[in-house]
């Protein structure tokens, strides 16, 4: 059963993907009409850091279903939380 907290994420991070899927196509549109390349930049670099912020969403609920799993030592949770950090950044 999914929990309160994981549709909340799942919420969220659907929320942030819709918001950057807006942004591209912002920028789709400012390079059809020819704006400038500097108003065109700002926009990439603001859909980047959006995108950021939804990857570093999912990277903390990896690590929290890491630490959070009960039938685990906490040392099998730091090398799982450390190969998460390892295998996605």
């Amino acid at each position: 059963m999914i929990e309160l907290t994981q549709l909340e994420h799942r919420d969220s991070l659907l929320k942030r993907l819709a918001r950057v899927e807006g942004q591209v196509r912002g920028i789709q549109a400012m390079i059809k009409r020819g704006d400038e390349c500097e108003s065109i930049a700002q926009q990439f670099s603001a859909a980047r850091k959006a995108l950021d912020k939804a990857y570093q969403e999912m990277l903390i609920c990896l690590a929290e279903e890491a630490i959070l799993t009960p039938d685990h030592s906490n040392q099998d949770k730091l090398a799982q939380v450390r190969a998460i950090f390892t295998k996605y950044t």
